[in-house]
């Protein structure tokens, strides 16, 4: 007899009796969005008030951020995604700013204690054990620690290997809800993309371990190694582009000094492909991300790749990835866990990607950045900045030299602007 037999499951009504005013409640990210639990929840808004919702990002229907629920419910968000922007830029939702490695801690030293858990997982196996699937992160430590966990057992969430398993004797309430995951189905690389992941590529040696991400660069990136050897990975998430490198044979994470032969992650997010292969693959290992984001784990990484994104970048170095000006558009993420990582792993490469200009024609590397821009990561961390027009190498130049490298990558519209205002403000 299997425990799913000897546990009974409830109703998300039933289960989600259990929140009450004032309570403070995580829920689980990415592609594990509990829907049915969270539809429960925001069915009991004229019941409680001052319920606080904490989480990264979310794929589904943010209903407890509508307007006619404001007083029941606030987001307090680690991460900004789509479904829940308008609520912040009109202040019903708020944002905390914080490394992605440390969110765990908020949860494990009582800084932000949880009194409710609502996550999604696989059903029971033959030992009672769960998995919390595509999202392990900040998953686990929520788990841990929530007084009460009502889980949302759903048959489409694969079971990953890792640090994700949970006993169902963990769970307060157990609610039946099978429904298939969001899929995430990123933009083709357009020309921009590929020459900025043909760039990058050249940036990376044989025998490198990868920090990537999901979007048009990061799969322009992946596309472009397939004459690599030896590559490893280990990544706060990753997305479809990864499975052609690993089933080639360039994905093979031999080259790593721990963790030998397995991809490490802290969630990943893309389409059913992604969520098959990652099911019961012992060449994935689903870690929190206390580990997988912890500086001194990553530079033990030798040849270290940590690839990111930003807004806008100034002549100095200064790089803006949560905000546009003063409204925060998405977070800090794991950013600088990865670059500062990247910098002190030996023969490590934290890099920059970015087109040169936004669709709009403005320059993504300006004399500035916008007032009230949030600096994610310093110019002191700052090592290579890529566009497609080239690359700047940033590490150990003065402000000066770092202008004349930064103005030289950016669009050609731009650059006399940008020489003036280095001229005013550097002297470049």
């Amino acid at each position: 007899m299997t425990y799913s037999a000897q546990k009974p499951y409830t109703s998300a009504a039933k289960a989600l009796e259990a929140i009450k005013s004032g309570d403070r409640v995580y829920i689980h990210g990415m592609g594990a969005f509990p829907q049915l639990l969270v539809d429960a929840m925001v069915a009991r808004a004229s019941e409680i008030r001052d319920v606080e919702i904490v989480h990264l990002h979310t794929e589904g229907n943010a209903s407890y951020t509508n307007v006619e629920v404001k007083d029941s419910f606030k987001l307090n968000n680690f991460f900004i995604g789509a479904n829940v922007r308008q609520a912040v830029d009109q202040g019903r939702a708020d944002y905390i700013p914080i490394f992605l490695s440390e969110i765990p801690a908020l949860f494990r030293r009582g800084k932000l204690p949880l009194d409710v858990a609502l996550v999604s997982v696989t059903p029971p196996d033959a030992h009672g054990y769960c998995s919390l699937g595509v999202s392990v992160d900040i998953a686990v430590s929520a788990v841990e620690t929530a007084k009460i966990v009502i889980a949302q057992v759903n048959e489409f969430m694969p079971r990953t290997r890792g640090e994700g398993n949970i006993h169902m004797s963990k769970f307060n309430y157990m609610v039946e809800g099978n429904a298939p995951l969001v899929e995430h189905v990123a933009e083709p690389p357009g020309r921009i993309e590929t020459i900025i992941g043909e760039r990058i590529a050249s940036l990376i040696e044989d025998g490198s371990t990868l920090q990537t991400g999901i979007g048009a660069i990061p799969n322009a990136v992946l596309a472009a190694l397939t004459n690599h050897r030896r590559l490893g990975l280990h990544t706060e998430m990753f997305s479809d582009g990864v499975i052609d490198l690993v089933e080639k044979g360039i994905i093979t994470n031999e080259c790593k000094p721990f963790q030998k032969g397995r991809c490490v992650s802290g969630f990943v997010s893309g389409s059913r492909r992604l969520y098959d292969f990652v099911d019961d693959n012992p060449g994935v290992e689903m870690m929190d991300i206390s580990y997988v984001n912890d500086t001194s784990v990553i530079r033990r990484l030798p040849k270290m790749i940590a690839i990111n994104s930003a807004v806008e970048i100034d002549l100095t170095g200064q790089v803006c990835a949560d905000s546009i000006g003063r409204r925060i558009y998405s977070g800090v993420g794991g950013q600088m866990d990865f670059v500062r990582g990247a910098s002190l792993s030996e023969g490590g490469k934290p890099i920059f990607a970015i087109p040169s200009a936004t669709r709009r024609g403005e320059s993504r590397i300006v004399a500035m950045l916008k007032p009230g821009a949030g600096v994610v990561t310093t110019r002191a961390h700052v090592h290579y900045v890529v566009t497609e027009f080239g690359i700047a190498d940033l590490y150990g130049k003065n402000l000066a030299q770092r202008a004349k490298e930064l103005i030289a990558i950016a669009h050609p519209d731009h650059r006399e602007e940008l020489e003036k205002s280095a001229y005013q403000h550097i002297r470049a």
